[in-house]
């Protein structure tokens, strides 16, 4: 089965690391859909029974986006509270649709790793500041695993950083 790949980048045009891995992504149709929320829904209109749907025919989901002001591009919250109602993603008459269902997210982080540390310049780690998503992912009684990010996008990454980005996302999409 196909593991779904939902993009949420609002400036997909400029972006060098995203845009790289999508482009390794499409190398492989077979194994991935890629499924781009700002191409589908510039004026943020989201159909969710569409993306319930898609949700529902995948076991495994990823959520790749770029880490700007601690936390996701404003889609994807929107996409969370719009998508994940109660009597679909959770209630005790829901049948929780995502229960069991691998989740992941693929972060571009703008700032080295270091700074994301307790010694660091943010005082807390990325596993930490997307702890809101293993929350809610876990009370919908998906399966949430580790995330995988690129630090320092914002900091002119050489290409050959990038490329071997590329190759390891491709191995953390595998090993889900």
């Amino acid at each position: 089965m196909k593991t779904l790949v939902i993009i949420i980048h609002p400036n997909l045009e400029n972006s060098l690391i995203n845009k790289r891995w999508i482009e390794e992504l499409e190398k492989h149709p077979n194994q991935y859909t890629l499924h781009d929320l700002h191409q589908l829904y510039p004026d943020e209109k989201i159909d969710i029974e569409k993306e319930q749907q898609l949700i529902e025919e995948h076991e495994t989901i990823v959520f790749q986006f770029p880490f700007y002001w601690f936390n996701c591009p404003p889609l994807l919250k929107k996409w969370l509270d719009e998508v994940l109602t109660h009597g679909w993603a959770y209630g005790s008459k829901s049948g929780y649709k995502l229960e069991g269902k691998k989740i992941a997210l693929a972060i571009s982080a703008g700032i080295n790793k270091e700074d994301y540390s307790e010694t660091g310049r943010y005082k807390y780690t990325l596993e930490q500041l997307t702890s809101p998503f293993e929350v809610t992912f876990n009370y919908i009684k998906s399966n949430y695993k580790p995330l995988f990010a690129f630090y320092g996008a914002e900091l002119h990454p050489n290409p050959e950083k990038i490329e071997k980005s590329a190759g390891e996302y491709i191995s953390f999409l595998e090993s889900l």
